[in-house]
């Protein structure tokens, strides 16, 4: 068991209101990229949605997490995880991002999460658009192409959109097989489901090995049926998750870009993630929340919620790679209470 950090736990809402004080994620201390010391998960911000196709909005999703995740309390009721007591956490800020420029911020993104890893930082990204996974995963990747869980109403397998523009939210995951970065046949997309342009995404996806797993297979089979194939798929390999937030039906969290209508629920949401339990997660993000079109701050929560979910599992899976067995809350019975 780590020693527990003072200084590395949320602040109390016993002790400090939610709505006082910064808000940072999840009431973590703030760090720099800079000087990561001895932070062990880092989250951090990509305020940029110059990558959109038509409605922006994700610039505003960091902030608006950061502030809806005050409401997190330290322990997960439900598998009485104990991700601050697992491992050390942290808020690094935002990246450095320039809205008129995708290449450049691209590269900018790249150089930050560089850093947390030669920091020995795991890092865990707020977006922004879901093109911002693509410089984590370039960041990540280095010593080999990485497992991949994607949460999503969209495969973002396109090759280009306007003519043949490579960089987009529809794109990243095409260009990271064809960089390396991701290994087609550990590739799992859950969820997917809406109207669709030529099946060009689907085609892709199966000449390389890519599993898809659309909502209406998902509805038929169950979140524990699906997950065992996804944690199979997976394997013992270094894996990175990433959940848009569109995956959730529009309905419960209309604050997206590019809603489908029939997503998952809340609880299937969060049965999912929590299925991936024991998996190597080394990187993980959850992004495209949108706030101006959801006024009331609910996809904002939800976003905050699911954060929790799979900061749960990937301090799992930090502590393990260290040698340590994940905390357990012992405050929480087991059974009937």
């Amino acid at each position: 068991m780590i020693p527990v950090d003072p200084a590395y736990l949320p602040v109390s809402a016993l002790e400090v209101p939610r709505f006082a004080g910064i808000a940072s994620l999840m009431r973590l201390p703030i760090r720099h990229p800079d000087t990561p010391d001895s932070a062990e998960i880092g989250f951090f911000g990509v305020p940029f949605d110059g990558a959109t196709t038509n409605r922006p909005g994700a610039r505003h999703g960091p902030r608006a997490l950061r502030d809806a995740s005050t409401m997190i309390r330290m322990v997960n009721q439900a598998t009485r995880a104990a991700p601050f007591h697992t491992a050390r956490c942290a808020d690094f800020g935002d990246a450095t991002v320039n809205l008129t420029d995708i290449a450049q911020t691209l590269e900018l993104v790249e150089t930050q999460v560089a850093k947390m890893k030669s920091g020995g930082v795991v890092p865990f990204m707020l977006g922004g658009d879901h093109l911002m996974t693509l410089p984590v995963l370039r960041a990540l990747a280095k010593d080999g192409p990485l497992g991949f869980v994607l949460f999503d109403a969209h495969t973002d397998l396109f090759d280009g959109y306007f003519g043949g523009v490579k960089y987009t939210h529809g794109t990243p995951f095409r260009r990271a097989v064809e960089e390396g970065l991701l290994d087609p046949a550990r590739m799992v997309m859950i969820g997917i489901r809406g109207t669709t342009y030529d099946g060009e995404d689907r085609a892709f996806a199966a000449a390389s090995g890519i599993r898809i797993i659309p909502i209406e297979e998902f509805r038929a089979r169950g979140p524990e049926d699906v997950m065992a194939e996804a944690r199979a798929i997976l394997g013992d390999g270094p894996a990175y998750l990433s959940f848009d937030i569109d995956g959730i039906d529009p309905a419960l969290a209309p604050g997206t870009g590019t809603p489908e209508i029939g997503g998952f629920s809340t609880f299937e949401a969060q049965q999912l993630v929590r299925a991936l339990d024991g998996a190597n997660i080394v990187g993980s993000d959850l992004v495209e929340v949108a706030p101006p079109f959801d006024p009331s701050g609910t996809t904002a929560w939800i976003g905050a919620s699911i954060l929790f979910e799979i900061l749960c599992v990937t301090a799992n899976a930090t502590a393990r790679a260290h040698g340590r067995a994940p905390v357990i809350c012992d405050a929480i019975p087991e059974g009937k209470s």
